[in-house]
């Protein structure tokens, strides 16, 4: 346990009593005393507050705002070019063969972008921008901040009660705001499918903003566990599991985030790895989808159950990557990948759990609404 990392907030997870487990390198919390079912219904009903500062955070910079656009442009399919300032998107680095190597937010900061990538891939998110940017743009890793997550439908009149600003923000906007007297960059944003807030704050001030936001009654800390079944019911994919440098962005149901611009025809189409190869996954289709699943009963299936089309057949037609029980839904919850042909909703498929094949419906995601602010 000694060569795990720490974030700014580990002496506040300690007091505050939560499990503490490894995860991605860093030693995080799991759960608080709450217990990850009410940490994830409170987060449904109020607002919780997660630490998330294991995840990278990079300033990409060129000449100007475009320089640095155009040129990250070269290595993730989507938009950034026309981004407006002060604005945010998903996107995903893509390999040769159209995997994804990771997934990510970036932000039009006016003279840079500001990209937040996953824990687990930012060592290799940043050398591959570093191998294949500079030295015309830079890319600077930012070690010296915090972030924060706080998610809910009381996050707005929450972050409100620290800056009145916070309650303009739409959905995606990115700002630079005052918090608890500390200038903390703030997206309107989250990965719980619910309204919220993400806050890149200094490390020195993580731990005072935190118990500013804590004190608030409608707010309690948040572990893994509870982040997981949030993403999970919001039918959000997690790198390493439900994605991977094996699997498209066409096979992935994440083809609303390839702009039309970055598509054939469009003005900047391609440019980037795995362009010729998604480009014909669109035109022509996959044989394989990810799709949500709901297993009958009470008992959920969880990542690795394989999936068949029917109770006796020894085709497997794919398997879960991610599942659980959904606290907001009140049963099991999954998602996976299925041949396309049981990629409708509505049609059954069968796991195999224990050596019985148990049913589940194919079903549209998200499990529960999402209620960001639009």
């Amino acid at each position: 346990m000694s060569d795990l990392l720490k974030t700014p907030l580990h002496d506040l997870h300690l007091e505050l009593g939560a499990k503490m487990v490894p995860f991605a390198g860093y030693d995080m919390p799991v759960q608080y005393p709450l217990g990850v079912m009410k940490e994830h219904l409170h987060t449904r009903a109020k607002a919780g507050l997660f630490d998330v500062s294991h995840m990278g955070q990079v300033i990409v910079k060129g000449r100007d705002y475009a320089s640095a656009a155009s040129a990250l442009e070269q290595l993730i399919p989507v938009d950034i070019l026309g981004l407006d300032e002060n604005r945010q998107r998903y996107g995903f680095f893509t390999n040769e063969t159209g995997g994804i190597m990771d997934d990510l937010m970036l932000a039009n900061r006016g003279d840079h972008v500001f990209v937040v990538v996953n824990a687990a891939c930012k060592a290799a998110d940043i050398a591959n921008m570093k191998s294949h940017l500079e030295p015309d743009v830079t890319v600077t890793e930012i070690t010296d901040r915090a972030l924060l997550a706080l998610q809910g439908p009381a996050a707005a009149a929450v972050l409100s009660s620290l800056n009145p600003a916070a309650a303009a923000m739409a959905f995606m906007d990115v700002a630079t705001l005052t918090l608890n007297g500390v200038e903390c960059w703030v997206s309107r944003s989250g990965y719980t499918g619910e309204d919220g807030f993400e806050i890149s704050v200094p490390n020195e001030n993580a731990t005072d903003l935190a118990r500013a936001l804590l004190a608030h009654p409608d707010v309690e800390p948040i572990g893994l566990g509870a982040r997981d079944s949030l993403r999970l019911e919001a039918g959000l994919c997690l790198y390493g599991h439900d994605i991977d440098t094996g699997t498209t962005p066409v096979q992935a149901a994440l083809t609303w985030a390839i702009q039309k611009v970055r598509r054939a025809g469009g003005d900047r189409a391609g440019g980037f790895p795995g362009a010729d190869a998604i480009f014909s996954e669109l035109a022509e289709g996959v044989a394989r989808r990810r799709v949500g699943l709901l297993p009958e009963g009470r008992a959920p299936m969880r990542e690795g159950v394989p999936l068949f089309a029917d109770t006796d057949s020894d085709a497997q037609i794919g398997m879960i990557t991610s599942g659980g029980f959904g606290p907001t839904v009140g049963g099991p919850v999954a998602m996976g990948y299925v041949a396309t042909a049981n990629a409708t909703p509505g049609a059954t498929v069968y796991g195999e759990l224990r050596d019985k094949r148990l049913p589940l419906t194919v079903t549209k995601m998200p499990f529960t609404p999402a209620n960001f602010k639009r």
